[in-house]
C-alpha cells in the first residue's frame, strides 16, 4: 500500500504529462551569441532539439505509467482531468479519450464506503491544501454502469518551477486486490511452499491449541515424526524435479489417511509429522502408524519410473511423554531415529530409555548413507 504513495512521490513535480500548463518551448533556455531576433536558424535549432527532447521524455513516461500496477491519474489546479493510464482507465471504466478533459468529480465519482455519501478526492485536497494527501481507505469507486469497487487512493500536488500548484496526481488501486494479497502471504508464511501442507510454524500452533484441549478434557494427542527411508539416493539420481514430485505424491497420500481434525505438516526435507489432535489410547496411534506403512509403502508412478519408498516413524504421546510442544516434537524425532537404527520401515513409541542410547544423526552426517543399487529403489517401464 506504500507503493501508491510513493509512486505519487516520484511524480509531484511538473508533470511532463500536464502540457496543458505551459508549452515545451516556454521553459526552454537558449543560449547564443547572436542577437535574438525572428527566424535566427540556431534559435529554431534549439527549439527543435528541446521540444523533441520533451516528446521523447513524455513519451517514455507514458510507458512507465502504463507498465505500473496502480492506477493514475492527474488533473490541473481546476481539477480537471488530464491523464490517465491504462489501469486508471481499467478502474474507472473511462477511456482516456473520454476522460480527458472532463471534471475529476465525474470520471473519478469517489463515495464513502459505509454511508455512501460523495466524498472530496484526495487530489481536490492535495491542491486546495497544498500538501500530501495519504493513503484513504474504505472508499467506493462508483463507475458509469454504477457499479462500485473498493478501492485505496492518495496524492499530492504538481508544483512548477516556481512552486506554485498547478495540479495534482491521484494514485489509486483495487483494495480487494490488496486483501487478496495479505491473505496469500498469509498463507504462505504457515505453508510448504511444495506440498502445501501446513510448515512447522503452524503445526506448533495446533499443537499448542490441542494440548490445551487435551488438558481440559482429559485426552491424549500424539505426534507421528516421519522419514522417508532412502529418499537422498532418488534424488540424487533422478534429479531434484522428480524428487519434489515424489514428495508431493507422499503428501497426497498422507493427507488422505488424516482426519479433518488431523494436521499433516512437512517439516522439511523428507520428513513429515502428523499431529493426531484427538485420540483415547496408545493403539490409535499405532494404528494410524501401519496403515501409513502400508498406504505410502505401494509403488509410485512417476515421470516414468516406478519408485518403491518406506517410512521410518517415531510416536510420542501427550501426557505420557510430555506435556510442552519443543519436548513432544523431540521425543517424537529420537523415536523416529532409532525406527531407522533397529532396520526402517517400521513405526516405535518413544521410551525414556531412548534418551540414554547413542543414535548416529544421518542429518549431522549426511555423508553416512550407504548407497542403495538402483534396482533397490527404480524400475522403467
Amino acid at each position: 500500500m506504500g507503493n501508491a504513495r510513493a509512486r505519487a512521490e516520484c511524480m509531484k513535480d511538473d508533470s511532463i504529462l500536464q502540457g496543458s500548463a505551459r508549452t515545451p518551448l516556454a521553459s526552454a533556455s537558449v543560449c547564443t551569441d547572436e542577437p535574438v531576433r525572428q527566424g535566427h536558424p540556431q534559435i529554431h535549432a534549439s527549439r527543435r532539439e528541446v521540444a523533441a527532447a520533451l516528446d521523447a521524455e513524455t513519451a517514455w513516461a507514458r510507458v512507465a505509467l502504463n507498465a505500473i500496477g496502480d492506477a493514475v491519474l492527474t488533473i490541473d489546479r481546476h481539477g480537471t482531468v488530464t491523464y490517465m493510464n491504462r489501469v486508471a482507465e481499467t478502474l474507472t471504466g473511462w477511456s482516456a479519450t473520454e476522460a480527458v478533459g472532463k471534471p475529476l468529480t465525474r470520471v473519478f465519482h469517489r463515495v464513502d464506503g459505509k454511508t455512501h455519501h460523495t466524498t472530496i478526492t484526495p487530489g481536490q485536497r492535495a491542491i486546495e491544501e497544498n500538501t500530501t494527501v495519504g493513503l484513504a481507505l474504505d472508499c467506493l469507486l462508483v463507475r458509469p454502469d454504477g457499479s462500485k469497487l473498493e478501492i485505496e487512493d492518495s496524492a499530492v500536488p504538481i508544483h512548477d518551477r516556481e512552486g506554485r500548484v498547478t495540479g495534482a496526481v491521484i494514485v489509486f488501486h483495487d483494495a480487494s486486490r490488496s486483501q487478496v494479497m495479505l491473505e496469500r502471504m498469509a498463507y504462505l508464511a504457515q505453508h510448504d511452499a511444495l506440498t502445501g501442507l501446513p510448515n512447522r510454524a503452524l503445526l506448533t500452533e495446533r499443537l499448542s491449541r490441542a494440548i490445551g484441549l487435551a488438558r481440559r478434557h482429559r485426552h491424549l494427542v500424539a505426534l507421528l515424526y516421519l522419514d522417508l527411508d532412502a529418499f537422498k539416493p532418488i534424488n540424487d539420481s533422478l534429479g531434484h524435479a522428480l524428487g519434489d514430485s515424489l514428495l508431493q505424491a507422499v503428501a497426497g497420500r498422507l493427507q488422505d489417511c488424516m482426519r479433518d481434525i488431523d494436521t499433516v505438516c512437512r517439516q522439511g526435507g523428507d520428513e513429515f509429522v502428523i499431529l493426531l489432535a484427538e485420540i483415547r489410547q496408545v493403539e490409535d496411534a499405532t494404528r494410524v502408524a501401519k496403515k501409513l506403512l502400508a498406504v505410502l509403502g505401494r509403488p509410485y508412478r512417476i515421470q516414468g519410473h516406478e519408485l518403491l519408498i518406506t517410512l521410518s516413524i517415531g510416536i510420542s504421546l501427550y501426557p505420557d511423554d510430555a506435556d510442552d510442544v519443543d519436548t513432544l516434537m523431540h521425543n517424537a524425532d529420537t523415536a523416529m531415529y532409532h525406527t531407522k537404527r533397529n532396520g526402517r520401515n517400521g513405526h516405535q513409541c518413544f521410551t525414556a530409555e531412548m534418551n540414554t542410547l547413542p543414535i548416529q544423526r544421518r542429518r549431522i552426517e549426511p555423508g553416512s548413507h550407504r548407497p542403495l543399487r538402483p534396482s533397490q529403489f527404480v524400475f522403467d517401464f
